[in-house]
């Protein structure tokens, strides 16, 4: 921002808030300053390439190969990942991975290859080397299914941070998806993605994953420094009836050159990336259910917006407190004027099965004799710029500081703060805005790019720390909760993110803006985080900004119900305030949520044990079918149910890819056959859902307790399904329920499969698609 912006951004501040625009141009003047002292100027810069090959040193599950100006470290680990590392640089230090460097394979053989190029063979990828350090991704078959062409580093001749370019192609036919989800589309286009959150993607994180005939591969460049990613897919028989390969470029501006690579079924890549950067956090049961949020006046109101749903018969399970409930905007404190008897509201939820979540921000206002400000000053805990002061922004309550993540003492301190929202009854928390990866008020971070950071002692500045951030925010909160309630699954919400962050809690990627474009993009959003190993992610239904339509407002519902975390937000006013009509089929949906929880209970168990998401690409089970890989209008919900939602107004059919088998409409049970497109019934009351024939569905019955819902094989077909009962929010590790299902006749069978033999299910079974006609 120059000095005419910052001109134009005063002129919009308006008169009521001028105290605030003058801190916020002041603000953004000292981030302009001590970038301009604290980060060495960017001058002429000397190009490097790797050079030729010199030699080759073997080590237990690859080896180190020397290049004339650079040296690339070879790692094959237990399980197939696989570690290229340039300039010496190691697995470690890393906020992605979860217990440090993994167990090296010893059966992966580093040994020449032909032209004077190296190789290492695993058992699920082989990995060749040329003299000049180009580097090619195999499947054990040998089919390349990456090249990466020797990398480019420009170094200042002073010394300090190298930027560095690594470009890669992949197959014609290869599809890309990740980074972090865009709302552009799972599927990733031409283009060039950021790495920066909060700029175009509030969770920006170097993950693809890379889909073609071949196999699928996971890339992850293991550096947090800013940067971008450029893609370009390929075209088959371009150009005289030859392949044009895809492209992906990365640049980074510091940081190492280091990326992981797993081969294999999707499936099995992200079974093994979870396996390195850490199993997504399990939440409490509640959490799966509905969830409303808003910025609530005083006890009151939440009061009604609760009574409103249960006199409408619309199930509710958590209840949302913005930021607003603090008191002068200071984190850990309580408007006690408007929220007097907040402990005893919170008993109140509670007793009608209803939780309170808190907003938690990370911006501590700079008020002497507060004690969060005088806590954190007197162990350290705020971020410094290069001379040792500590560094101050703009927040929601004005002028303030922001804890240093990276540092454990500061983590430690801030995890013990959140006693107070536990002793308030709170018992989730959403780290919502004003974490240094979102913006001020003028739209830009609110630390300087020369703030120092604890970097776990390395030390270092904000341009590698930022996009970490959230992550150390949400590591603080579960530790500290883990500490504090050691019987109970943490719930924690953060809006921000990186590699890793799903070890401590789900995401909220920001706020999506209202109108048909942000109900795709949340569909999309969601699908791209759960590819780079997030599954429990969701997105405001309604959007933010502008009032949605009824019918806008009941699709992104009926969307909502079938996502990981499904919440709705007062600003997109409540279902019953948009007619009788918006509110019955409202009531349909949520009921159709809570009758779903034992499987989506089910579905996050599965995740946490095998990194799968619970919302997956309709590829997921296929990724050579290239008619799945390029639908991006539907998902699959596990493995049992294909949701296919109204992503268009005006709309009352429409048509919806199939997977290979049967699958059933699960409202009328009629019949389809795929693999193919079908056209089907999306009337206003509903969207599309299909099962899968064979599969075995827990839902919650009459009763309340989880029945079996068992959808026909087709004649001579099996199927089966997954059960996994869950007390609600402890640790005990459940028993898993497997059942199997075949058809005998007019009818079916089901069995419970253990280690004991078979059995009669123990839950009531009901078979639904009997009499469905394909």
């Amino acid at each position: 921002m120059n000095g005419r912006d910052l001109v134009r951004s005063w002129g919009g501040v308006g008169a009521g808030r001028a105290a605030r625009g003058v801190r916020a141009v002041r603000a953004a003047w000292h981030r302009r300053r001590s970038d301009a002292l604290g980060l060495p100027p960017r001058g002429a810069e000397r190009a490097r390439v790797p050079g030729q090959v010199r030699g080759a040193e073997p080590e237990p599950g690859g080896g180190v190969i020397r290049f004339a100006r650079s040296e690339l470290r070879i790692m094959v680990a237990v399980g197939g990942a696989v570690f290229l590392g340039w300039d010496g640089a190691g697995p470690e230090p890393s906020y992605a991975l979860a217990a440090g460097a993994p167990e090296v394979d010893p059966r992966a053989v580093l040994e020449p290859d032909k032209d004077g190029g190296w190789r290492v063979v695993a058992e699920r990828v082989t990995v060749v080397v040329s003299r000049l350090g180009a580097v090619e991704v195999c499947t054990p078959g040998g089919l390349v299914l990456r090249r990466e062409l020797p990398p480019r580093w420009w170094e200042p001749p002073a010394g300090g941070a190298a930027r560095w370019t690594q470009r890669a192609e992949v197959a014609a036919d290869a599809r890309f998806f990740g980074l972090g989800g865009h709302a552009s589309g799972p599927r990733l286009r031409d283009g060039t993605y950021r790495l920066w959150n909060g700029d175009a993607a509030a969770l920006a994180v170097p993950v693809q994953m890379v889909v073609a005939d071949a196999s699928a591969h996971l890339v992850f460049h293991d550096t947090t420094w800013d940067g971008s990613v450029v893609l370009r897919e390929g075209e088959e028989g371009a150009g005289s009836g030859h392949d044009r390969a895809g492209r992906c470029e990365v640049r980074m501006d510091g940081g190492p050159l280091r990326c992981w690579v797993i081969v294999g079924p999707p499936a099995r890549v992200l079974g093994t990336w979870a396996s390195l950067t850490g199993a997504p956090a399990l939440p409490p049961a509640w959490a799966l259910g509905h969830q409303h949020a808003g910025d609530f006046t005083d006890e009151q109101e939440v009061r009604e917006a609760v009574a409103g749903h249960q006199e409408r018969d619309l199930p509710l399970d958590a209840v949302h407190l913005d930021a607003g409930h603090h008191d002068g905007g200071r984190p850990f404190t309580v408007d006690q004027d408007r929220f007097p008897k907040l402990p005893g509201l919170a008993e109140d939820l509670r007793r009608d099965g209803i939780r309170l979540v808190s907003a938690v921000e990370a911006a501590v206002p700079a008020v002497p004799g507060d004690p969060v400000y005088e806590g954190g000053s007197a162990v350290g805990a705020f971020v410094r710029d290069a001379s040792g002061r500590t560094v101050r922004g703009e927040g929601r309550a004005g002028e303030s500081v922001f804890p240093d993540f990276t540092h454990a003492r500061a983590r430690a301190w801030w995890g013990g703060l959140y006693e107070e929202r536990l002793e308030q009854g709170f018992d989730g928390f959403w780290h919502g805005a004003h974490e240094p990866s979102a913006r001020d008020v003028f739209g830009e971070p609110p630390l300087p790019r020369s703030a120092r950071h604890a970097l776990e002692g390395r030390g270092g500045d904000h341009r590698e720390a930022h996009n970490v951030d959230a992550l150390g925010m949400a590591r603080a909160a579960y530790e500290g909760l883990r500490e504090l309630s050691p019987g109970e699954r943490p719930f924690v919400l953060s809006r921000s993110g990186w590699a890793g962050s799903q070890r401590y809690g789900g995401v909220w990627p920001g706020d999506v803006t209202a109108g048909w474009p942000g109900l795709r993009a949340s569909l999309s959003v969601v699908l791209g985080l759960g590819l780079c190993g997030m599954p429990y992610a969701g997105t405001d239904v309604g959007g933010l900004g502008a009032d949605p339509s009824p019918e806008l407002y009941l699709r992104w519902l009926q969307l909502g119900a079938y996502l990981p975390l499904l919440r709705t937000r007062t600003g997109a006013r409540a279902p019953w305030e948009f007619g009788s009509g918006v509110l019955e089929h409202a009531r349909v949906a949520l009921l159709e949520r809570r009758r779903l929880l034992p499987y989506l209970v089910t579905l996050a168990h599965l995740a946490r044990w095998t990194g799968a998401p619970c919302v997956r690409p309709l590829w997921w089970g296929a990724p050579e079918d290239r008619g799945l890989r390029d639908c991006e209008d539907a998902f699959l919900l596990g493995d049992a149910l294909l949701v296919a939602p109204v992503l268009e107004p005006g709309t009352e059919r429409r048509a919806v890819r199939l997977p290979r088998g049967r699958w059933y409409d699960t409202v009328t049970e009629r019949a389809y056959e795929g693999p193919g497109q079908v056209l089907v019934d999306a009337p206003r009351s509903r969207i599309p859902v299909l099962a899968r024939a064979g599969a075995v569905v827990p839902v919650r019955g009459a009763d309340g307790t989880a029945e079996l819902e068992v959808w026909a094989p087709a004649a001579g077909r099996t199927g089966g399904g997954l059960v996994v009962p869950d007390a609600g929010g402890g640790w005990a590790r459940p028993e898993i329920e497997r059942y199997v299902t075949r058809r005998d006749g007019a009818g079916v069978v089901v069995t419970r499969e253990s280690d004991d033999g078979t059995a009669e299910p123990s839950r009531p079974v009901r078979v639904r698609g009997l009499g469905g006609a394909a």
